[in-house]
C-alpha cells in the first residue's frame, strides 16, 4: 500500500514553473529545479559539472534558477573557524626547531618577496597548523596562487596571504591535502587555462582576464567534450541570431547538441535538424535559406569581425 502524504511532507510548485518545466522538456532541469526547492542547493546531486552546468544553464535562461548556485555546505574544517593564533604562538612555532614552519616562512618571504607581517604570519600558520597542509602542498598553492595573480594583473604582482589562505581552504574542501592530489589538481586547473585562451581566440574575443562565469561556461563546454569546429559553429550561430557574442544563448546551443549526443562539426551538420519552415501569412510555407544565402550570412560575420579589429587598432 502506497504511504499517504501528510502536511509538511507536500511540496508545491507554481504552475507557471510546472508550465516552464514542461516546455522545457529536460528530465536533468527538472530534478536540479525540485531539488534546489526541496534542498536550497545541489550538493547532494552526485553529478558531473558538465551536467549540472547544463541543467543549471535551462533554469537560469527561463528565470528559474540564480546567477550562482549557493555554496555547498561546508565540511566540518570549515564549520569551526579557526583559533585566534596569539603573538606568542607565532612566536613559538617560528622557533619550534623540530617544525618544518620555520622554514617553510622563510620560503614563502623568498617567493613573495617581501617579509611577511603579524598577520601574513597567522594566515600561513593557519594553513599549516589549523588545516595541517604540509608544507610542501602550502608551497605548491603558493606558487600556483602567484601564478593566477600574475596571469590576471601582469609580471610582478604578486598575491596577498589573505588569497592565498582562502584558496587554500576550498583546496582543504576538495581534500586536496598531498603532492599528488595537489599536482593533479594544478595539472587541471593549467589545462582549463590553456583551453580558456583556445575557446576566446574561437569566439574572436582578444586576450583578456575571464569573469567567473565566463570559466564556468568554458569548463562545461569542456567537460561536454566538444571539439573546436562545434564551438565555432555554435558562436556563429549566436552572432548571427543576436547580431553579438552572448554566453547565455552559445551555452543554451551547446547544451541542446550535447543532449542530443552531437559533438563534432560533423555530427552537427547531419543530426541537427533545423525547425520546420514557418508558414507566411498566405499560408505557404517559407523557403529553407539557400546555400548561397547562408554563404552570405557567414561572410557577413568574417566581415564585422574584420571590422571590429580594425576600429579597435584605430583606436589604439
Amino acid at each position: 500500500m502506497q504511504q499517504g502524504l501528510f502536511p509538511g511532507e507536500i511540496l508545491a510548485i507554481t504552475a507557471q514553473a510546472a508550465d516552464r518545466l514542461l516546455k522545457l522538456d529536460s528530465g536533468d532541469a527538472a530534478l536540479l529545479y525540485l531539488h534546489l526547492l526541496r534542498h536550497r542547493s545541489a550538493d547532494q546531486l552526485k553529478w558531473t559539472p558538465a551536467r549540472l552546468q547544463s541543467a543549471l544553464g535551462q533554469l537560469q535562461d527561463q528565470g528559474m534558477a540564480p546567477a550562482e548556485l549557493p555554496a555547498p555546505a561546508e565540511s566540518p574544517v570549515q564549520e569551526a573557524p579557526p583559533p585566534e593564533y596569539t603573538t606568542e604562538d607565532i612566536t613559538q612555532a617560528l622557533a619550534d626547531q623540530g617544525s618544518t614552519f620555520p622554514a617553510l616562512a622563510g620560503e614563502v618571504e623568498r617567493r613573495l618577496g617581501k617579509r611577511l607581517s603579524s598577520s601574513d604570519l597567522r594566515n600561513l600558520y593557519t594553513l599549516y597548523d589549523h588545516l595541517a597542509l604540509p608544507a610542501e602542498v602550502i608551497l605548491m598553492l603558493v606558487g600556483w596562487c602567484t601564478e593566477e595573480i600574475a596571469q590576471k594583473y601582469g609580471p610582478g604582482r604578486k598575491p596577498f596571504l589573505s588569497q592565498i589562505r582562502k584558496e587554500g581552504f576550498a583546496w582543504a574542501r576538495r581534500g586536496i591535502d598531498t603532492m599528488e592530489r595537489a599536482e593533479e589538481h594544478i595539472a587541471k586547473l593549467t589545462r582549463l587555462r590553456g583551453r580558456e585562451t583556445e575557446v576566446l581566440r574561437l569566439l574572436d574575443i582578444s586576450p583578456r582576464p575571464l569573469v567567473q562565469r565566463e570559466k564556468d561556461y568554458i569548463a562545461a563546454w569542456d567537460g561536454m567534450g566538444f571539439e573546436d569546429e562545434a564551438i565555432r559553429m555554435a558562436y556563429e550561430r549566436t552572432v548571427l541570431k543576436k547580431q553579438s557574442m552572448d554566453w547565455s544563448y552559445m551555452n543554451g546551443i551547446l547544451r541542446r547538441w550535447h543532449e542530443k549526443g552531437l559533438h563534432t562539426a560533423a555530427a552537427i551538420r547531419t543530426g541537427d535538424q533545423r525547425p520546420r519552415p514557418a508558414r507566411t501569412a498566405g499560408g505557404a510555407q517559407a523557403a529553407p535559406p539557400s546555400a548561397e544565402q547562408e554563404r552570405r550570412a557567414k561572410e557577413n560575420v568574417e566581415r564585422t569581425r574584420r571590422l571590429m579589429e580594425q576600429l579597435k587598432q584605430e583606436g589604439n
